[in-house]
């Protein structure tokens, strides 16, 4: 694997701490600005509001540009919009400042696995994926915790200069990694990126995308009150828990990325299946404590064991023009980050018990199944006209030439 890939691990990790630091530090920054909690909680709202704006936009308005230079200028963008919530001085500015930082997530993710997957031979092109998402579930082992602590210690303030200089790392990352033969811009342009988005197998893939990490966040946006009200752990013992979810989150995605260089389709079925699993069986794990600690492992582990599949199944069926179809499948990760909460909030406000939300989820896995069992009919009905219409433009398939020999 080429040392580049460790450059978009750290931004990866950058954009991975400062995505989720925020939760940790809405009491500092509540009491801080004198807003209530609720009020502080719309700061996770505008980042990801920016994360679904921002990747297909960015990744569109800069379809001509050279890769190398996207990702410097996308890494260019978080610093400042780290920096500047930093130095917020209202609940105003710091709510635009997180929508600044939110903008450049998305494409950053969507170009970088473009560039990851274009640096590896064709049977390594999950892992090179996975390799760059692990800064992002690492973020959650590590990148959080230390941040949160910074916040607490020193000031939230504090925690966003940090984030910031771990942005500036990444662009000198970026720029001495990246090999210069990726200088180049995207072949299509901006109307072959768009043009990608057509594709009913693109979209098909975006809707797994949705109802698949849907399933996860529909359970993990109340994995603290199923913990302490149904598990009965106390509130200290709640971090050392979300620690272990990003184990088992790093495992999945290394795991997901070597079994999908086998078998694409197959890690991303098996993936499901597991989520669904591990879903339903949270109202019996979440009985003890240490069942507790093995079910939220098991939940990171596969939920991102589907990560790389999906993202590089988008940008198979967008082959001709990925960067805007890969980008649009990090937009589709926040999608599925809000609506899964809303579907999990609906089941907790319902009255059907504190782990009715993972029920709700396994539901959601149950449909990105279906969804993805939809993408693989359509892909085997494509797959002879696709044949057709090469032998007429006189590509004779490989099948057919060998047999005509």
């Amino acid at each position: 694997m080429p040392l580049a890939l460790l450059a978009l691990a750290v931004g990866a990790f950058g954009i991975g701490t400062t995505e989720f630091v925020m939760m940790g530090l809405l009491p500092d920054v509540a009491d801080d600005l004198n807003i209530s909690i609720p009020s502080a909680g719309h700061l996770v709202s505008a980042y990801a509001l920016g994360v679904v704006i921002g990747a297909p936009l960015l990744a569109a308005v800069t379809a001509k540009v050279s890769r190398r230079t996207v990702l410097i200028g996308l890494m260019g963008l978080f610093v400042v919009g780290n920096a500047l919530s930093a130095l917020a001085p209202d609940n105003g500015w710091l709510l635009a400042a997180r929508f600044l930082s939110g903008l450049p997530h998305g494409a950053f993710f969507g170009v970088g696995a473009v560039v990851a997957t274009n640096m590896v031979a064709p049977e390594r092109k999950a892992r090179s994926v996975s390799l760059m998402f692990l800064g992002l579930t690492v973020a959650n082992v590590a990148g959080v915790p230390v941040a949160t602590l910074m916040g607490q210690h020193l000031g939230w303030r504090a925690t966003f200069l940090g984030v910031s200089a771990i942005g500036l790392a990444a662009i000198a990352a970026l720029a001495l990694l990246i090999p210069r033969d990726h200088e180049h811009a995207t072949a299509q342009g901006l109307r072959g990126e768009l043009a990608a988005l057509r594709s009913v197998p693109v979209w098909l893939s975006l809707g797994t995308t949705v109802a698949g990490f849907g399933a996860l966040f529909a359970a993990y946006s109340y994995i603290t009150p199923m913990l302490t009200d149904a598990a009965g752990y106390a509130d200290a013992s709640v971090t050392l828990l979300l620690a272990l979810f990003g184990v088992g989150a790093t495992a999945g995605n290394l795991l997901g990325g070597r079994l999908a260089d086998h078998s694409l389709r197959g890690t991303l079925f098996g993936g499901l299946v597991s989520l669904v699993a591990v879903l339903a069986l949270f109202p019996l794990l979440m009985r003890t404590e240490v069942t507790a600690a093995v079910a939220v492992t098991l939940l990171g582990t596969a939920a991102f064991a589907t990560g790389s599949p999906l993202q590089l199944m988008v940008m198979e069926k967008a082959s001709s023009a990925p960067s805007l179809a890969s980008s649009a499948n990090q937009a589709a990760f926040n999608l599925a980050n809000a609506g899964g909460a809303w579907i999990g909030g609906l089941a907790l406000a319902a009255g059907f018990g504190a782990t009715s939300p993972a029920l709700a989820g396994a539901a959601l896995a149950v449909i990105g199944l279906g969804v993805a069992a939809l993408a693989a009919v359509v892909d085997r009905r494509r797959a002879p006209v696709a044949g057709r219409e090469r032998i007429v433009a006189g590509h004779v398939p490989r099948e057919a030439e060998a047999v005509r020999h």
